[in-house]
C-alpha cells in the first residue's frame, strides 16, 4: 500500500519508522512518503493560512497550496488515490473503515490545522476523487497529525504479513463479523500468579472450548460495562442462550477479571 501525508509537520510522524509500522515500511509492505504542505506556499513567509470569510477566531488553510499540494501528489504516480481528511466534523473512524481503507492500493491524507482547510478544497477533489472526511472522536486536537497516525496504525495493522499471528485481527475489538461491537475481553500472561491476583484458573485448564466460552462471557460483560450503547447493536441471531444469560446479569457480574 502506498500511503502519502501532506502536512506542516511531517517531522510529526518520526513513529512511523518504529515498531509494526516501521518493520512493514522496510519489507516494503507499508510505502509511505511525507510532504511539507509550505513548499507549495509561494511568498516569503510560506504562509499557508488566512483569515476566515465572514469573520470569526482562527484562521483556515488556504486552497491554492493545497490544491498544489494534491495535484502534484497525485501526478506523481497513476491511477487516483483515495483522499482521507481528519476532521472532527467528519464520519466517526471504525475498524469497519480501517478494513475498507486497509483495501485501497493508495491513500493521501490532508492534514488540517488552525479552523481547517478551506471547504473548496473538498469539493474540488471530491468530484475527481473518492474523499472521505474522518473523525477519530468527539473532542477537538491540535491539528490532523494525531488523527493520521492512529488512522495509519489501525489501517497498516491490516495489511497481510504485517501482523505476526494473522488471527489477531479476526479476535480484535470491533473486527468486521455478526458480533463486530463486541469489545475483546480481558487478557493475560505468565506468571499465574502476581502481587496476589490470580490468573483465572480456566485459563490454565487446556480446555478449549470451555476456555473460548468464557473469552466470550468477558467479551460480553465488557461490552456491557464499558459500552453498554453497545449492547443493543448486537445481531440477535448471533447470541446463543449463555449470552443472553450473560448480559441480563447487569453491570460486571461474576466471573471476571475486568
Amino acid at each position: 500500500m502506498r500511503i502519502d501525508i501532506i502536512s506542516i509537520f511531517p517531522e510529526y510522524f518520526a513513529p512511523l519508522d518504529v515498531s509494526l509500522m516501521g518493520k512493514a515500511r522496510d519489507r516494503g509492505t507499508l510505502d509511505i512518503s511525507l510532504h511539507q504542505l509550505r513548499e507549495w506556499a509561494h511568498d516569503v513567509h510560506r504562509t499557508v493560512d488566512d483569515t476566515p470569510y465572514g469573520g470569526g477566531p482562527g484562521m483556515v488553510m488556504k486552497p491554492e497550496p493545497w490544491g498544489e499540494a494534491i495535484d502534484t501528489v497525485i501526478a506523481s504516480r497513476e491511477g487516483a488515490p483515495r483522499l482521507v481528511v481528519p476532521t472532527p466534523s467528519g464520519r466517526p473512524f471504525t475498524q469497519e473503515l480501517a478494513v475498507e481503507l486497509a483495501d485501497e492500493p493508495w491513500l493521501v491524507f490532508a492534514c488540517g490545522r488552525y479552523e481547517g482547510i478551506d471547504a473548496r478544497v473538498m469539493l474540488e477533489y471530491g468530484s475527481r476523487l473518492r474523499v472521505d472526511e474522518v473523525s477519530i472522536g468527539d473532542y477537538v486536537l491540535a491539528g490532523g497529525e494525531a488523527a493520521v497516525l492512529v488512522m495509519v496504525e489501525a489501517i497498516g495493522r491490516l495489511l497481510p504479513g504485517v501482523l505476526g499471528n494473522a488471527r489477531s485481527v479476526a479476535d480484535d475489538s470491533f473486527a468486521p463479523g455478526a458480533m463486530r461491537n463486541l469489545l475483546e475481553g480481558p487478557v493475560f500472561t505468565k506468571p499465574p500468579e502476581w502481587r496476589g491476583h490470580e490468573v483465572p484458573e480456566i485459563l490454565l485448564s487446556g480446555h478449549h472450548g470451555k476456555i473460548a466460552r468464557w473469552r466470550r462471557d468477558e467479551a460480553l460483560r465488557r461490552t456491557a460495562r464499558n459500552r453498554p450503547e453497545l449492547v443493543a447493536t448486537l445481531e440477535e441471531a448471533g447470541l446463543d442462550k449463555r449470552d443472553r444469560e450473560v448480559l441480563a446479569e447487569g453491570d460486571g457480574g461474576g466471573g471476571g477479571a475486568g
